[in-house]
């Protein structure tokens, strides 16, 4: 059996004198998508921050390729894409200047990728508006291109669906099931039913915590 991509080994967290997950563990392999369930305050948002090396307020073990991921912090960010709850665009830019700010850590996305990116999420014709003139919408958009222009081995995304309309969820859908199926990871939180991205592994921290 290959190893996993990431495992988690006893993994505790407290939060405002509340346990928020105790005892937490699995594995992830290349090529799964795993989706974290609960209810609002179970700690799904904390789970992923924690993974994502964004948050240490946690005691366990994470491995990233069967070596901790304390001891290989660099390999491990630069094989990862965390997407969060906050869009993380800047107003004053336009999408296409967002994302040559978000380029400018990965040289080889060049500017036919980032328009391609806007082009995929639907933003065609509004590359050089500025963000603070866009909807909620767009602009979640605008930093859900960066999925269209990432390499990255594991995918951790909080809530992506958000803020997304139909069609968008469809396009989102099938381009997870693409990450997945050429052999990329991801785990992500969303109230969302994901009918087309194929076999998908739950956790419920609810159930976890017997609540």
């Amino acid at each position: 059996m290959s190893q996993p991509l990431l495992k988690v080994v006893d993994l505790f967290c407290e939060r405002d004198e509340r346990t928020l997950f105790d005892g937490l563990a699995f594995t992830l392999a290349a090529g799964e998508l795993m989706q974290i369930e609960g209810a609002n305050g179970s700690g799904k948002t904390t789970l992923l921050r924690i993974l994502s090396g964004l948050s240490n307020d946690f005691e366990g073990e994470i491995y990233w390729r069967g070596e901790l991921i304390a001891k290989m912090r660099d390999e491990f960010l630069s094989s990862m894409l965390y997407f969060g709850h906050q869009p993380g665009v800047k107003g004053m830019l336009t999408p296409v200047e967002n994302l040559q700010w978000y380029s400018a850590i990965h040289p080889a996305l060049s500017e036919e990728k980032i328009l391609a990116a806007l082009d995929a999420v639907g933003l065609k014709g509004y590359e050089d508006v500025p963000c603070h003139s866009l909807s909620a919408g767009q602009n979640r958009r605008v930093s859900l291109a960066r999925l269209y222009m990432n390499t990255a081995k594991l995918w951790i995304l909080d809530e992506p669906f958000t803020a997304i309309d139909k069609r968008g969820v469809a396009a989102k859908e099938k381009w997870l099931a693409g990450h997945v199926a050429a052999g990329g990871s991801v785990i992500l939180t969303t109230h969302h039913d994901l009918t087309s991205c194929g076999p998908v592994t739950k956790i419920n921290l609810d159930q976890l915590m017997g609540t």
